[in-house]
């Protein structure tokens, strides 16, 4: 049985259920129906219904916007934009745009933006924008699914440091920081998700352990129970 994990490594569950409910704070305006969106290269194509959860018409403005590890043009979106009316959905179309087959799954991110005309006192015309941005993920064709891709993943300590590799073709999604069994030291990763055939580094001020917490989500961006999993020495 390992300790039960420190007060202070709390903040990541809280923090995780955050960043995975759609990777930004929901707010009154444009709001999507998943968190996630799933692009399957079998189909070529997904659907996301968006929501205008304000009381006045407003301009949908959708974008896919590349993370820094991986910015090949892969998708395109239709329409970028469109009119909603209020508590009424527009549903935005994400297509592959390669007829390359994919061998890995890919990571970007769609920007959903509504843009609101209202009339201050003086009677001048302003826009009030309220963003979202939520992960996109594309997968190859016939890839199994795999409900806990985290699993995966491989530890290893090294002096001061701990390095973390995913060998699979799976996006694996968690929180920013992850904590050292026993002892309860916290590491930070400084982003939620570890590509395929990616490794990364942790600093640590000691790499004395036998496991890893770390809090996961699932692909559609769910958050599920901590797992531990085994470090091994280099």
């Amino acid at each position: 049985m390992h300790p039960s994990i420190p007060l202070r490594t709390l903040g990541a569950v809280a923090s995780l259920c955050l960043a995975f409910h759609n990777d930004s704070a929901i707010a009154a305006g444009m709001i999507p129906e998943t968190p996630v969106v799933v692009v399957d290269q079998q189909w070529g194509e997904a659907t996301l219904n968006v929501r205008n959860s304000d009381d006045r018409p407003a301009l949908l403005y959708s974008s896919v916007e590349n993370i820094a590890e991986d910015t090949e043009r892969l998708l395109v979106l239709t329409p970028p934009v469109a009119r909603v009316e209020p508590g009424q959905s527009q549903q935005v179309r994400f297509i592959l745009a390669s007829d390359k087959p994919l061998t890995t799954e890919r990571l970007k991110r769609v920007i959903l933006e509504g843009i609101m005309p209202r009339q201050d006192a003086g009677g001048a015309r302003i826009s009030l924008s309220v963003r979202q941005n939520i992960p996109v993920i594309l997968r190859p064709a016939n890839l199994p699914i795999d409900r806990a891709p985290w699993k995966r993943l491989t530890w290893t300590a090294g002096v001061n440091q701990l390095q973390v590799s995913n060998p699979s073709p799976y996006v694996v999604r968690l929180a920013k920081s992850v904590t050292l069994l026993p002892g309860g030291q916290t590491l930070e990763l400084n982003r939620t998700y570890i590509l395929p055939g990616e490794t990364l580094k942790l600093v640590a001020a000691s790499t004395l352990g036998s496991h890893v917490r770390l809090f996961p989500a699932t692909t559609y961006g769910f958050a599920v129970d901590s797992y531990d999993a085994p470090l091994s020495r280099r």
